[in-house]
């Protein structure tokens, strides 16, 4: 039954991205590896309920798939937070082409011989070791790779925007700790739990990608974010999120390094931090929910480069922190008013500018080390709940 689930769901998935409006690439791509994923897992089912001797024409189908799923998960993860696929994108199914090119003496065979190689398969004993081996390193090393670029772009955001609510992608981690665990199967040589694991996958991406804004329906916050900062002309239009603040080093080099070929003078920075905390005590713009550096350094009539340079040095914070930081302050200046009792918490929080109440809670534990509630009992200061 849960493999029946898998397959099935995986088509409904696949069919509901192939007729979304405005498909976005990584739409396609997700579209694709659901197929794949559902082709997969209909063939083990009907390979396990069946007498394949009756179908010897499918005996070997299934063979180059398993190093298909993991460039498929690295292409998703690369065309969502860039907008657009890696150059040279179908380089990655290379290892599955020459796959399915050395399999076709074998699916040439008689029917009596493939039977005979499937109950007995010790003349490809060496080309299974090699494809065992060959689809463990896919798994490890794609989903690596798709993990860091996932961590580059979290990274990314803090830098450029104030806010982290359908743009840090948190709901793609956990598909990527799918893979891995189905990975840690492959290891184990468990097909049942292998295939039992991946139709529990796709319920995952079913349920994170029905509850997710952007993924089967048609609200691409991401993509905002990402145009605003292209018309801002911070963004190039060829770069990732993640590509633009961490060319230098993979690792987020320190800030001394990563400014060191700044063309921003000393007496510059002074001015620019002046008129960052002249602006902020005035005009509050951190009430702003969706506060970007981009809007940020056009108030200032600064370059966004360098105001991300002056913060980062001067603040001792990237730009998601101090935005947030300062929102923290002014709801704690909010909270001791004696008028704050007639408001909820989540009011005066939205007020001082967070766009909801878990990105509220998250960050007021971040920044005090307990959540909201426990930290005013502990205040002796409690609003309305």
């Amino acid at each position: 039954m849960l493999y029946i689930i898998g397959f099935s769901l995986a088509f409904f998935l696949a069919l509901l991205l192939v007729g979304k409006k405005g498909k976005s690439v990584a739409d396609v791509v997700l579209a694709v590896w659901l197929a794949v994923i559902g082709i997969h897992v209909c063939l083990y089912y009907f390979f396990v309920t069946s007498d394949i001797r009756n179908y010897p024409w499918l005996i070997g189908v299934a063979v180059p798939f398993p190093i298909i799923h993991p460039p498929l998960l690295y292409l998703y993860v690369a065309a969502l937070t860039r907008g657009h696929l890696p150059r040279f994108w179908f380089a990655h199914f290379l290892p599955a082409l020459a796959v399915c090119l050395y399999m076709i003496p074998f699916m040439m065979l008689p029917v009596e011989k493939k039977i005979e190689v499937t109950l007995d398969p010790r003349d490809y004993a060496i080309f299974f070791i090699v494809m065992s081996v060959a689809n463990v390193l896919s798994g490890v090393v794609y989903i690596f790779f798709s993990h860091r670029l996932l961590q580059r772009h979290r990274r990314a955001i803090a830098e450029l925007l104030s806010y982290e609510e359908n743009v840090n992608l948190r709901w793609l981690q956990i598909w990527i700790y799918g893979m891995l665990t189905i990975y840690v199967a492959v290891l184990l040589g468990s097909d049942p739990i292998i295939f039992g694991l991946s139709s529990v996958l796709v319920m995952t991406i079913g349920y994170f990608g029905i509850r997710q804004v952007g993924v089967f329906s048609n609200a691409p916050a991401l993509d905002d974010a990402r145009n605003s900062l292209e018309s801002a002309h911070i963004l190039p239009s060829n770069e990732s999120i993640g590509d633009l603040l961490f060319e230098q080093d993979e690792n987020d080099a320190p800030t001394r390094k990563k400014y060191e070929k700044s063309g921003l003078s000393k007496e510059g920075a002074d001015e620019l931090h002046r008129m960052l905390l002249k602006t902020m005590q005035e005009e509050e713009l951190y009430k702003e929910s969706e506060l970007s550096l981009a809007d940020l350094a056009a108030r200032l009539n600064a370059h966004p480069n360098y105001l991300s340079q002056v913060i980062n040095e001067r603040e001792g914070k990237n730009f998601y922190d101090y935005i947030n930081n300062l929102r923290i302050e002014a709801f704690l200046k909010k909270i001791a008013e004696p008028d704050s009792r007639r408001f909820t918490i989540l009011a005066l929080a939205l007020d001082c500018g967070f766009n909801s109440k878990t990105a509220f809670n998250r960050y007021f534990k971040k920044a005090t080390g307990r959540s909201p509630s426990a930290f005013l009992q502990s205040e002796n200061t409690q609003p309305v709940n």
